[in-house]
């Protein structure tokens, strides 16, 4: 459902910012269990946080993730079909990223504790 604003934006604008502020965050935990491709990379996006994620936005951001030294990579050769660039944590990497969780798990469960009355529609009195 959008919201008018009044300046002629929509409403779901806050929920496309929420989700590019964890991106990065999101990115490096899909490489938690190991190596996966760019299109690994997307599909367990997609699949397990809900995050459609174009290319031409990843590629940029493993990149400079690789750049920062949290990331390494390497071309493999594929049995069929063009090689393919494996990502995965280095131990920076690791603890940027348990880092980011325990921040993100933190924050999230003080924001459920304040909106959880606005989730039961419970009328805070005013």
């Amino acid at each position: 459902m959008a919201v008018n604003t009044g300046n002629g934006e929509r409403g779901e604008h806050w929920e496309a910012q929420l989700r590019k502020g964890c991106l990065e965050m999101a990115i490096l935990a899909s490489l938690w269990h190991g190596r996966l491709y760019g299109l690994e990379i997307l599909r367990s996006l997609a699949e397990n946080s809900r995050l459609e994620v174009a290319e031409g936005t990843l590629y940029p951001i493993l990149a400079r993730l690789k750049g920062e030294g949290l990331l390494q990579s390497e071309w493999v050769e594929a049995e069929a079909g063009h090689p393919r660039k494996y990502y995965w944590l280095t131990a920076p990497g690791r603890r940027r990223a348990r880092e980011m969780a325990g921040t993100w798990n933190e924050f999230a469960a003080k924001l459920a504790v304040l909106v959880e009355p606005v989730v039961a529609g419970r009328n805070g009195g005013r």
